[in-house]
């Protein structure tokens, strides 16, 4: 009960009268005395609180000769009323926010933080709904997992490049990068990159730890890590010929060139 209070307060009710809605669906046809006791609510407020449910089209007053009686409305024309405003008020808000954006969007090129696994997971979502021309991206299995659904729609419309690391069933044509003693190191960080358009991009450390990435629309960000997609893409291309002593030679360089 303490739930549904706390939601219905969220779509705009006070306590008060989230209270007397709920005690009217358990009990309808009674007095406003009655309705006090069963919610808890002051007698002294609870005509007013009763009234504005009226006023709200929520509660049906019946007043006779004798007594005045109150009835919750149906549930579900409770709830119609509830989604046509919610969908009313999303509409206006999303009306009036895209507009901003678009005139935000005419800004100078810049770079953005975002905070946050839902926030970072949500964010590459809509990104990958925007794409009309290409998906470039660099995920391990754990970031990959969370846009699978979405990557595998666009896959569907929109050509998709890149490389994927520990992934099983790849959306083709993405490359399965191989499998090194790097990659199998459980303290190697995790990474991604998404690119939609050459027009914006999110990059940063896979969210299972860092709940921290990168948003830019500048054209020098995506060019680099889209180059550097493409050169890992090719690397790996070439070293599936599963040469050994070119992949010790390899971890060697890298070590020496990351003073590892």
């Amino acid at each position: 009960m303490v739930e549904l209070i706390a939601q219905l307060k969220e779509l705009g009710f006070t306590e008060y009268e989230a209270k007397a809605y709920i005690a009217l669906v358990q009990n309808s046809h009674v007095s406003a005395y009655q309705v006090s006791k069963n919610s808890g609510i002051p007698r002294a407020r609870i005509y007013d609180i009763l009234d504005v449910l009226v006023e709200k089209g929520l509660v049906l007053k019946e007043e006779t000769a004798d007594q005045t009686i109150y009835s919750s409305i149906p549930v579900a024309v409770f709830l119609q009323q509830i989604q046509q405003r919610w969908q009313s008020n999303f509409t206006s808000i999303s009306d009036q926010l895209e507009k901003l954006e678009v005139k935000e969007q005419e800004a100078e090129h810049k770079v953005v933080t975002i905070k946050g696994k839902e926030a970072i997971v949500n964010y590459c979502q809509s990104l990958l709904k925007k794409a009309e021309k290409k998906v470039i991206l660099s995920m391990w299995e754990d970031m990959y997992g969370e846009l699978r659904e979405a990557i595998q729609e666009v896959a569907q419309h929109i050509p998709i490049h890149g490389i994927t690391l520990n992934v099983d069933e790849n959306v083709s044509p993405l490359d399965q990068h191989r499998t090194t003693q790097y990659t199998r190191k459980t303290s190697t960080p995790h990474w991604f990159i998404l690119s939609v358009d050459g027009q914006e991009m999110i990059y940063g450390h896979s969210p299972a730890k860092h709940e921290t990435a990168f948003i830019t629309n500048d054209p020098v960000h995506i060019y680099l890590l889209e180059d550097y997609i493409w050169h890992d893409v090719l690397i790996n291309r070439l070293l599936k010929r599963d040469d050994t002593e070119l992949e010790e030679w390899i971890t060697k360089e890298r070590k020496a060139f990351f003073l590892e």
